[in-house]
């Protein structure tokens, strides 16, 4: 299990409200420490929203608490009929996120009357608000997260996993069920990837200049998963047609390993270059001066069905046919690699000095 930066967090926002709300001489300084927990988000965007929802969420339950002792006093059974009232209201505001923090609020303004109760509702009520800031000045401030790193490594981590089972897949060197299980886990892994992408794209900047580099880059992030996605589904294909690559002609199955050898290495190519780690030039090369543009490619094929119908035996005619997805598979991640390169090539163009992501990760945001 790792120690993200959200369980730090949640630990520092806690330990900060604690700490104001004794500062302030509050009592109760522990439902400061509860609301601190509600409010802790990934990204600070969504903090800014959690907290102007956990805000109005605070304030039905206080309005809800402090009218209903006031007309009917504090009795346990209206204590629970508060809370369906509070429930009620956020369900119909759409305040589902709030609704724990306002059955809180409820609670802890309805379980006692000290002295003036107005007074009492009030103190309490800045205490849970108090909980409530102290997270997103936490979040503001302490571990600003980096998505585009986060994004960047988990790209080129699922993209090494893809290229590895490519290669093993072509030289027919894949345990079937091994390989099986491990697609599964590659998909739950692409899933991960639009989450952490939806999270970069929140990420808000505060200048013009910054705000133009943001939207290229989320163009070019956005063909980077298109990208991997279409290697995944290639490998996914030559997985489920594995016994009709067999039946084909030797030269077919060595013309195949060499075409997905030179894509692997042209995508390899480009995730560094969008770095810096190579120059800014072509990556899209004839892998060892043997593979194919997508044209010839595709003429190869249909010259191998037309000297399989001539050779093969009747029960495997249809065999190239049934390789149609494959093959379509190859030429559609060829395009999207060129795609992703004009698309690096024309933000690096624009955007020299404002593309540095770091390739090494620390801390795990969760």
């Amino acid at each position: 299990m790792k120690l993200g930066a959200r369980i730090i967090k949640t630990g520092i926002a806690i330990v900060l409200a604690l700490y104001l709300a004794q500062l302030l001489e509050l009592p109760a300084p522990v439902f400061a420490g509860i609301a601190a927990i509600f409010a802790i988000q990934p990204t600070i965007y969504r903090s800014y929203l959690s907290v102007m929802e956990q805000i109005q969420g605070n304030l039905v339950g206080a309005i809800i608490a402090v009218v209903f002792v006031l007309l009917f006093g504090n009795h346990i059974f209206i204590i629970g009929l508060a809370v369906v009232i509070v429930i009620t209201i956020n369900l119909k505001l759409n305040m589902e996120k709030s609704l724990i923090l306002s059955i809180v609020t409820v609670i802890a303004i309805m379980e006692s009357q000290q002295g003036d109760f107005l007074q009492f509702s009030m103190i309490r009520f800045s205490t849970i608000l108090l909980g409530i800031l102290s997270s997103f000045i936490v979040n503001l401030v302490f571990i600003p997260p980096k998505y585009e790193t986060k994004l960047y490594n988990r790209i080129n981590n699922v993209t090494e996993d893809i290229f590895k089972w490519i290669r093993i897949s072509t030289r027919h060197a894949s345990e079937h069920t091994l390989l099986k299980k491990d697609i599964s886990r590659i998909k739950d892994t692409l899933l991960k990837l639009e989450q952490t992408y939806s999270m970069f794209k929140e990420e808000r900047d505060y200048f013009k200049k910054e705000s133009l580099s943001k939207s290229r880059k989320l163009v070019v992030y956005r063909q980077m998963i298109t990208t991997t996605k279409k290697a995944y589904e290639t490998l996914k294909r030559i997985h489920k047609f594995e016994n009709e690559i067999n039946l084909m002609p030797e030269d077919f199955q060595t013309q195949i390993q060499l075409q997905l050898d030179s894509l692997i290495h042209q995508h390899e190519q480009i995730l560094l270059k969008y770095i810096g780690k190579i120059k800014i030039v072509s990556c899209i090369d004839e892998y060892n001066g043997q593979s194919l543009s997508r044209n010839e490619f595709l003429s190869f094929f249909f010259t191998q069905i037309k000297k399989m119908e001539h050779t093969s035996e009747e029960d495997e005619e249809n065999v190239p046919t049934r390789l149609l997805p494959l093959i379509s598979a190859i030429i559609e991640y060829d395009e999207q690699l060129e795609h992703l390169e004009k698309l690096i090539n024309s933000f690096q163009s624009f955007h020299k000095d404002e593309n540095e992501v770091s390739v090494k990760e620390n801390i795990e945001d969760i």
